[in-house]
């Protein structure tokens, strides 16, 4: 059991980050580097992923993905 990797909260955080911008890729048939660039470009990530992470993350990939795709759309259209 010494061997069991630990990873630190913002790793997890990340992780699951990166999880949301693949998800929501595959859900628009796109590439995760586009869903990432749109979504860092309006501030998705740092202020609403981030933050909500712990809200977020209890929700399925489905879910998260929908969610990311009606913010992503509604953020950039504010822009």
């Amino acid at each position: 059991m010494d061997n069991i990797l630990q990873i630190s909260k913002t790793q997890e955080v990340m992780a699951f980050v990166a999880t949301c911008i693949e998800a929501t890729a595959r859900v628009m048939k796109t590439t995760y580097k586009d869903v990432f660039h749109r979504m860092a470009r309006v501030g998705l990530i740092d202020n609403f992923i981030i933050p909500h992470y712990d809200t977020l993350h209890t929700e399925s990939r489905e879910n998260i993905a929908n969610e990311m795709i009606e913010c992503l759309n509604n953020w950039e259209e504010r822009q």
